[in-house]
C-alpha cells in the first residue's frame, strides 16, 4: 500500500495505512478484508455500525432478470453465488448466525403476456444462471409451490419461482461482522466517531481531538459521501447522487422461514427466522422526515396481507424508516477519485447493497493496497462513470 508522505505523528496523533469512514453493510466488509489482508486500519462510524440503512429489516437478496446479459448483471450473479461461502465463513468464525437463506422468491403473474415473458426469462436463466456445476433456475408455474404462503389467487397467469434469490437478516449478518471484528489483529473500530477536517490530499483527519495520518481512505459513508465527493469534484452540473427514504415493517407470524420471498410491484414479503416476516419497501426521492413511518408502509402492510393470508392477522412488531444512498447512474458508485487518488468510494449500494457489498468492498480494498482483484468491476460501477454523467 502506498503510504501518505506525512511527517511522523506528534503527540495526539497516530498513523495508519487505512482509514475507512463509515460502518455500514460496505465499510464492515471492507473492515473484513483489510483484516485478511493485514492492513492496519481504522474503522470510524458517526453513529453505532449498521445503525444507518445497514440496521434495515428486509434483507432481500434478488437477482436481477436474466435476459439481456450483461458485465454487470454476471458481476452480480457472482457476487449472489459467493456471498454464501463468505457468510459461512463469517459464521464459521464467530459461531453466531447471519439469517442467511438461499429461499427463492415467488412472482406472481397476474396478465397472460407476463407469463410469455416469464417463459422467456426461463429460456435465459438456463444459459446464463451457471456457476460450474450449480444451476439456478427460473420455473414457470400455474400454482406457487407449497401451500397457505401466496394467495394462489395473486397469480392469474401463474407464477414464477426463482431458485437463486436469497435473504439474509440485515442485523444478524451485521453482529457477526462486527464480532469477527472485534477479534481483529489489524483493524481498529471506534464507533461514535465525527472524522473531520478530512484532507485525502495530505492524507490528514481530524477526530477524538487528534489528528490521524493515512495512507488510503475508503468512503462508505452511505448518502454522506456525495456531498463530500462533490466537493472534490469541480465542473458537476447535478449532485453525485441521493438519499432515498426507505419504509418497512416487520410482523410476527408462524410461517416456515425457509418459504420464497414474494415479489410483485415493488413490494417484498420476505420470510426469516424466529416467526418474523418483513415487509417493504418504499422508495421515496422527496419525504419531510426521513426517519418516519406513514401510510405508504401502511398500504405496503395492507397489500402484503391481501396476498398472503399467513399475515392477515399478524401483529406488526417494528415500523422501520431510513435512508439508502442511491448514485446518479443508480449502480454502485466504486474506486478512487480521479482528483485525489488516495481516496476510494465505496457507496451507492441503493437496493442492492448487501448482496453485492462483500465483492465491491473486496475490489476497493484492492484499490487501496494497490492488488489486482480477480474479478473486474463493470464499467457502470466506477466513480469516473457517474462523475461523467454528473459533469452532462
Amino acid at each position: 500500500m502506498e503510504k501518505a508522505d506525512n511527517p511522523a505523528p506528534a503527540s495526539g496523533q497516530s498513523s495508519i495505512d487505512l482509514l475507512i469512514v463509515g460502518g455500514g453493510i460496505m465499510g464492515l466488509w471492507a473492515a473484513v478484508h483489510a483484516e485478511r489482508r493485514g492492513i492496519k486500519t481504522l474503522l470510524a462510524d458517526a453513529g453505532h455500525l449498521g445503525s444507518g440503512a445497514s440496521g434495515g429489516l428486509l434483507g432481500a437478496l434478488m437477482p436481477h432478470m436474466p435476459d439481456r446479459w450483461s458485465e454487470k448483471k454476471q458481476f452480480q450473479f457472482d457476487a449472489l453465488v459467493s456471498l454464501e461461502a463468505e457468510i459461512a465463513a463469517i459464521e464459521e468464525a464467530t459461531g453466531l448466525s447471519a439469517g442467511y437463506r438461499r429461499s427463492g422468491r415467488l412472482i406472481p403473474l397476474p396478465k397472460p403476456h407476463l407469463r410469455k415473458i416469464a417463459l422467456g426469462h426461463s429460456a435465459d436463466a438456463e444459459v446464463h444462471w451457471k456457476a460450474g456445476e450449480r444451476r439456478f433456475h427460473w420455473h414457470v408455474l400455474d400454482r406457487p409451490p407449497g401451500e397457505g404462503w401466496i394467495d394462489p389467487a395473486a397469480g392469474e397467469s401463474g407464477f414464477v419461482h426463482d431458485t437463486l434469490a436469497a435473504r439474509v437478516a440485515p442485523r444478524s449478518l451485521i453482529a457477526a461482522l462486527k464480532a469477527f471484528l472485534r477479534e481483529a489483529r489489524h483493524v481498529r473500530v471506534s464507533e461514535q466517531t465525527e472524522i473531520a477536517d478530512l484532507d485525502p490530499a495530505r492524507g490528514t483527519a481530524s477526530l477524538d481531538g487528534g489528528t490521524i495520518f493515512f495512507g488510503r481512505c475508503i468512503l462508505a459513508a452511505g448518502y454522506r459521501s456525495f456531498p463530500f465527493l462533490e466537493k472534490l469534484t469541480p465542473g458537476l452540473q447535478k449532485p453525485l447522487g441521493q438519499a432515498v427514504k426507505g419504509q418497512a415493517a416487520l410482523l410476527a407470524a408462524d410461517i416456515d422461514p425457509g418459504l420464497p420471498t414474494i415479489f410483485r410491484d415493488g413490494l417484498y414479503v420476505v420470510a426469516h427466522e424466529g416467526g418474523h416476516v418483513a415487509v417493504g419497501s418504499t422508495s421515496e426521492n422527496s419525504f419531510a422526515d426521513p426517519f418516519s413511518t406513514d401510510e405508504q408502509l401502511d398500504a405496503l402492510i395492507e397489500a402484503a396481507r391481501d396476498m398472503v393470508p399467513a399475515l392477515r392477522d399478524a401483529p406488526v412488531i417494528e415500523r422501520w424508516a431510513g435512508l439508502r444512498p442511491k448514485a446518479i447512474d443508480r449502480d454502485p458508485m466504486v474506486g478512487a477519485h480521479p482528483e485525489n487518488h488516495n481516496l476510494i468510494a465505496l457507496t451507492g449500494g441503493f437496493k442492492v447493497s448487501f448482496g453485492l457489498a462483500h465483492r465491491l468492498a473486496e475490489a476497493a480494498i484492492c484499490i487501496a493496497s494497490d492488488a489486482n482483484a480477480e474479478f473486474l468491476l463493470p464499467e457502470s460501477f466506477a466513480i469516473s462513470n457517474h462523475i461523467a454523467i454528473s459533469s452532462r
